[in-house]
């Protein structure tokens, strides 16, 4: 490579990171300052709901996007989140060695033991972060070890969630079933009916969700990044040439799960309930349509992907109930089939860059995937002859 080749790539480096530093400055400003500016309480309280829900997105577009595992059951690690703070929320208000309100209307027997540890909070935020990532971490090696992968992997992750909320529904006494936990009163110390306690939540899942695209951001950039979307392109040439792509997918698919951990568990405080039916095949799939609409394979895609499909929900389904999940599906099978990398694939400046390549060959333009691609080399004149065939 030439001086001129590498200062080039140095320069489109650093701009690459001052892009990124404004695009997160940009997010910061809208998310901290403008939409508590201009937003209601209620509907600030929906778009903390929308952030939670982009989290889960974030380790999907991980996952599916950089390691082209297709996850169709994120609902369960996100239910796993959702319910271990939901059950600290409960213990907490119920009080020292109290029995939950729903558990004492149902059952007299009192609180099960392996509910007792959820008493302390630093318990549940510790089990919060791991369990998810835990049982990711051995379905992961389970299944990848015996190189399951594709439609299979697929169908296994979405029978987990299915099984998941049926296991939900048939034990009232422990979660609730198909009611849920709800009715909770404070959280960590904090009253829930104070505004201002709400707004902090808000704040919360905000800086939660930037620090989750900081980690992702910085995942795709290393060598570990490289290496997980070699293992998605070519699996059997990473195994010839040393590496366990077994072990660099399992570690993309805890991540995602406990990403999907933390949403649930600020989900909980956030809107006031969860039940099986926030946590089954149906919403699993809807947060895959959201990254697979705003562009699996970029880091702002699934993020804004998400968002735009929750919103669309709650304000389409109010008017079409029944007619929504039609909608939903009619989006996915219409964005796979005609835009397969998503809205994200339809930057008006990728285009003009594209533009410009196609005048001019001595401009790199950028491929799909944000790589620069290869300018064809032009052969030297001389000075006799004019160019030499």
């Amino acid at each position: 490579m030439s001086e001129f080749d590498t200062a080039a790539s140095r320069v489109s480096a650093l701009r690459g990171r001052w892009a990124v530093l404004v695009g997160f400055g940009v997010a910061a400003v809208l998310l901290f300052a403008v939409a508590p500016a201009v937003l209601t309480s209620f509907r600030l309280g929906l778009l903390g709901k929308y952030l939670c829900y982009a989290m889960v997105a974030v380790g999907i577009g991980l996952a599916w996007g950089r390691g082209g595992m297709l996850v169709l059951g994120q609902g369960v690690f996100f239910g796993i989140g959702a319910y271990l703070m939901a059950m600290h929320l409960k213990l907490a208000d119920a009080g020292a060695d109290g029995v939950p309100d729903f558990m004492a209307l149902i059952s007299s027997s009192g609180v099960p033991g392996w509910w007792e540890p959820f008493r302390s909070g630093w318990v549940t935020l510790v089990a919060i972060l791991v369990l998810p990532a835990l049982l990711a971490a051995l379905l992961g090696l389970a299944t990848f070890r015996r190189r399951v992968r594709g439609a299979y992997f697929a169908i296994l992750s979405q029978a987990l969630a299915a099984a998941f909320a049926i296991l939900l529904i048939g034990n009232p006494t422990a979660t609730g079933g198909s009611t849920g936990l709800n009715n909770f009163v404070g959280f960590f110390g904090f009253s829930l009916r104070d505004p201002v306690n709400r707004q902090m939540l808000y704040f919360i899942a905000a800086g939660v969700l930037l620090a989750m695209l900081l980690l992702v951001r910085q995942l795709m950039v290393s060598r570990y990044g490289e290496l997980l979307v070699a293992c998605r392109d070519s699996e059997e040439r990473v195994r010839f040439l040393g590496y366990d792509p077994a072990t660099v997918k399992t570690v993309a698919f805890a991540v995602a799960a406990m990403m999907a951990g933390i949403g649930g568990a600020l989900f909980v405080p956030i809107v006031g309930i969860i039940s099986p039916n926030d946590v089954g095949i149906v919403p699993s799939i809807g947060l895959l349509i959201g990254v697979a609409i705003g562009g699996r394979t970029t880091l702002a895609g699934p993020v804004l992907g998400a968002i735009a499909v929750a919103w669309a929900e709650t304000s389409l389904s109010e008017q079409f109930p029944s007619g929504w999940t039609y909608a939903q599906g009619l989006m996915f099978m219409l964005v796979v089939a005609f835009l397969p990398g998503g809205l994200a694939s339809l930057g008006a400046v990728r285009g003009l860059r594209r533009k410009i390549a196609a005048a001019d060959p001595t401009v790199a333009a950028e491929t799909a995937d944000g790589d620069p691609a290869p300018v064809p080399a032009t052969e030297p004149r001389h000075a006799h002859g004019g160019a030499q065939a």
